[in-house]
């Protein structure tokens, strides 16, 4: 039982799981579960009692009971206790003000990854400000690689996503030609199939393969099917760069998703059997989204954002490439408006980054969630300043087949220009040797075209 007395009123929480969905910031998928706490004065009595509580809490007492949940058994069975030990004298509310003390730099930062649990990393951003998350996620780096790499301080790196209703490879085609001439791609070109017809699933990996191939592109290709999908199409045959999967912070979430631990190992092993990368070896695209776990009432009474967190110790025993928290995608139920997706949006990229992912984030929103475009860039513009990995680049930034609202080739290209941001260093040469940018990695005026080298290139995309 945890109290905290604000003025003449005592409050009690009953539970470490109460505790920390009281002290999450107000967010209408909490509310929906009836976690949420009743008033401001609830919320701050909650956080006064979290900033006292031991981190070592965290390790005596389990959210999800360990004999019931394979993800709290990685949890407990994976925490690295001598990467834990300096800071284990810590309050949560300690760790916050270390966080953004000098004494955690980036070099600090990513020897305690492994000594962080996702629900330290989850208590802790309870306590932080908007700012607070952006400062302490901008000192931490965590750099991965497959063709290209991602994660370098100043650089951003961008997914390219051409999805197509029917998986036209035509209009795949037309949107991937565009991406590239905004110098989108360098996380890697990811398509969303509508089809899980194993024929046409086959197709499109044949059609990125040979795209990547035949002009040297520097990135890696994602057909995002269910990861069975890809085990077959690997043992098959397929050229298979990246093995997607959606994940989630229990069990039961896991399973509604049809995937196990079990069955993400065997993908991570059929992926790295390849040998496809020629910079590094992470294989694995993870994404997840708050509210995940409340839709599929396999939540266990947490809060959404500690759901989410706890589904990044799923990503993080697969060492990924990418992670991808799909942030306004649910819909209002979840993220009311775009207040919540930002503040969402800053927690989950620190979360991830201080338990040691490779974390970017798909600044988006539905068309009936109370937010617009000022909104994504505001976000995005946030993201950027904390040293995100990688965005989504949409064209138009209306994802056609998903039916929800993301961000564009020409918002990464503002990204860049505005925070003084490069693309991945293999992508930029290659954009250089095309002369697509310039010497400082300026997008060339597409009149320029036609004098360029790369204008063959164009010509063969566009046959």
């Amino acid at each position: 039982m945890y109290r905290a007395r604000i003025g003449i009123h005592s409050h009690v929480f009953a539970s470490l799981g109460e505790l920390l969905a009281k002290a999450s910031p107000f967010r209408s998928g909490d509310a929906l579960a009836g976690v949420a706490a009743v008033s401001a004065e609830e919320r701050m009595a909650a956080r006064l009692a979290l900033a006292d509580l031991p981190l070592r809490a965290f390790l005596d007492h389990a959210l999800i009971a360990y004999e019931h949940d394979e993800v709290t058994r990685l949890i407990v069975d994976t925490h690295d206790a001598a990467a834990f030990a300096p800071i284990a004298s810590l309050t949560v509310g300690g760790f916050r003000d270390w966080l953004l003390s000098p004494q955690a730099t980036t070099a600090v930062l990513a020897a305690l990854a492994p000594g962080v649990t996702p629900e330290m990393a989850a208590a802790v951003s309870k306590l932080m400000r908007n700012q607070d998350l952006i400062l302490a996620a901008r000192k931490i780096r965590v750099v991965t690689a497959f063709r290209s790499t991602i994660g370098l301080p100043g650089r951003l790196a961008i997914r390219l996503q051409p999805n197509h209703p029917s998986d036209d490879p035509r209009g795949i085609l037309a949107s991937t030609l565009d991406g590239l001439l905004y110098g989108a791609g360098d996380a890697c070109i990811g398509i969303n199939p509508a089809s899980d017809d194993p024929a046409r699933l086959r197709a499109l990996w044949n059609m990125l393969d040979h795209l990547i191939d035949r002009h040297g592109i520097p990135t890696q290709s994602c057909v995002l099917a269910h990861v069975t999908r890809q085990i077959e199409a690997i043992e098959a045959g397929a050229p298979v760069d990246l093995v997607f999967q959606s994940v989630g912070g229990s069990e039961a979430l896991n399973r509604s998703f049809g995937v196990s631990l079990a069955l993400l190992r065997e993908a991570h092993e059929a992926g790295l059997s390849l040998k496809r990368g020629s910079a590094g070896s992470n294989v694995m695209y993870f994404e997840t989204g708050q509210g995940a776990a409340l839709s599929a009432n396999a939540h266990h009474g947490l809060d959404q954002q500690t759901c989410e967190t706890r589904a990044y110790a799923v990503c993080r025993a697969f060492a990924p490439l990418l992670v991808n928290s799909v942030v306004g995608f649910i819909g209002p139920e979840y993220l009311y408006d775009g207040k919540q997706i930002i503040r969402a949006g800053l927690e989950d990229h620190f979360c991830g980054k201080l338990i040691g992912l490779p974390m970017g984030v798909d600044v988006c929103y539905t068309n009936h969630a109370e937010a617009d475009q000022d909104d994504m860039d505001t976000l995005l513009t946030l993201l950027g300043a904390a040293g995100v990995n990688f965005v989504m680049g949409v064209p138009g930034a209306d994802d056609v087949m998903l039916g929800y609202q993301s961000t564009s080739f020409h918002d990464g290209l503002a990204l860049r220009e505005s925070l003084n941001l490069r693309h991945a260093p293999e992508f930029e040469d290659w954009l250089l040797h095309h002369q697509l940018i310039d010497a400082h990695g300026r997008l060339r005026d597409s009149t320029q075209l036609a004098s360029l080298p790369f204008a063959k290139l164009i010509a063969d995309l566009r046959r």
